[in-house]
């Protein structure tokens, strides 16, 4: 019992260790969100659902619309794009194209996750929509689309805009879309530098290279949001997606990233150690009276969950979350100065049509979980009363998991139904062939 006790302390050690958040921060910008990006476990979520400004972690959603693009046959890699006299006109960061300048799509990959380029987001958008202010427009369709319920886009680029706003669970949801999507493109996000026109450039996201396993995805900033950065990193088998904004300094937000990262894995590892160490308790059980055996012994140290434990003396109490889905219970707030975004009203789907994705909603420890948790679901979208329900098995680090999943729906389908449970606050993901 003791040995199971310090094991349980342990990992709810992890994040009380992690960097105090300076006093002198303005806790209006800062929010901070970790999970696991096959599980869907929350392992770090503070003001994940307050209204932030993204700054460039909006190219993003640029470069989403652009590999899309690319895949729909409208757009190549070597396709050129030219530069308008308003794309040239926009404020740095960005690689000083002139009126009529051109370059290649890839270039225009580069130049938008290695050196955050206003110029080439504008260019972009211009390219795909006509005019920015329609791209943007889709990008905010599409950002529902993929449950991104709480962000709205006014630009291409991240440049102010008091109604361009979004939160850390989101920008989480949109780093695993463009994974999960486009893995062909990833290499891109891992790259540290790259040359235009006599020049290079080199990447602002410090932490390739410096932490184990990351692996990209972009960095951000504004005065208005501070420094941002939504960043996935794999070890073993596992891998993370961190989102960090409004970090102070851009060290400071390196730092801070770094220590979520870190404590992440040392809290699934933790976990399997407190496993393992229940179940060496006594002899080996039939596999169901196990698992209420150990349920009973952890729940009998009365630790509760979530965990509040401060960051600093001006920051309400973090809240741990270690859940078998993809939600949370953060309570949402507003930057000061930023009006709320128009409501959208989402169509409603009158029926299934049949494809190959699927949605998932939710990872449980046992398939009648999540078999329960489908049937709850089902019936908060209509697309789903066609949809088959299945629920299999992987394996993470020595333990059985189960997906929750409904299967059999197209692509644009799947996107919809993940849409209107996102309005309902539900997690779900849409999930490719294959996937």
């Amino acid at each position: 019992m003791l040995a199971l006790r310090a094991c349980v302390l342990a990992a709810m050690a992890v994040f009380a260790c992690l960097l105090a958040f300076p006093a002198a921060a303005d806790t209006r910008r800062y929010a901070a969100f970790v999970a696991d990006a096959e599980t869907g476990e929350i392992l770090h979520s503070r003001l994940a659902d307050a209204r932030r400004y993204p700054a460039s972690l909006t190219k993003m959603m640029t470069l989403y619309l652009l590999f899309e693009a690319i895949e729909n046959g409208e757009l190549t890699l070597e396709s050129n794009l030219t530069a308008s006299r308003i794309a040239a006109s926009q404020q740095p960061s960005n690689i000083n194209l002139s009126t009529g300048d051109t370059l290649s799509v890839e270039t225009a990959i580069r130049a938008l996750i290695i050196k955050s380029a206003n110029d080439v987001a504008v260019v972009v958008a211009e390219e795909l929509a006509g005019t920015e202010r329609a791209f943007a427009v889709e990008m905010t369709a599409r950002a529902r689309e993929l449950g991104l319920s709480n962000t709205t886009f006014r630009n291409a680029s991240g440049l102010p805009n008091s109604r361009q706003v979004t939160t850390a669970r989101d920008m989480a949801r949109l780093t695993l879309a463009l994974r999960r999507d486009f893995p062909q493109y990833m290499p891109y996000f891992e790259e540290t530098r790259f040359s235009h026109a006599g020049r290079t450039y080199r990447s602002h996201n410090r932490l390739i290279g410096r932490v184990e396993g990351v692996d990209g995805m972009k960095t951000g900033y504004i005065r208005a949001s501070g420094f941002n950065i939504a960043t996935t990193a794999t070890r073993d088998d596992t891998r993370l997606v961190a989102v960090v904004m409004g970090g102070p300094t851009a060290s400071y937000r390196d730092n801070h990233t770094e220590q979520l990262i870190e404590a992440a894995f040392r809290s699934l590892n933790n976990r399997e150690a407190l496993i393992v160490a229940a179940r060496d308790l006594q002899p080996r059980l039939n596999p169901i009276r196990e698992q209420d055996l150990i349920a009973t012994r952890i729940a009998a140290l009365d630790l509760t969950m979530p965990v509040a434990q401060g960051d600093g003396d001006t920051l309400p109490p973090l809240r741990i979350e270690i859940t078998d889905d993809l939600g949370s219970v953060d309570t949402p707030s507003r930057p000061a100065a930023v009006e709320a975004p128009p409501e959208d009203t989402e169509p409603v789907l009158a029926g299934v049509s049949s494809g190959d994705w699927s949605v998932q909603v939710g990872a449980y420890a046992d398939a009648a979980a999540a078999q329960a948790r489908l049937e709850t679901i089902q019936d908060l979208a209509v697309a789903l009363s066609g949809a088959t329900m299945e629920t299999p098995q992987f394996e993470r680090d020595g333990r059985a998991l189960f997906r929750a999943r409904f299967t059999g729906l197209a692509a644009d389908v799947a996107r919809q139904v993940c849409s209107q449970l996102a309005a309902h606050d539900e997690p779900c993901f849409a999930v490719a062939p294959g996937s």
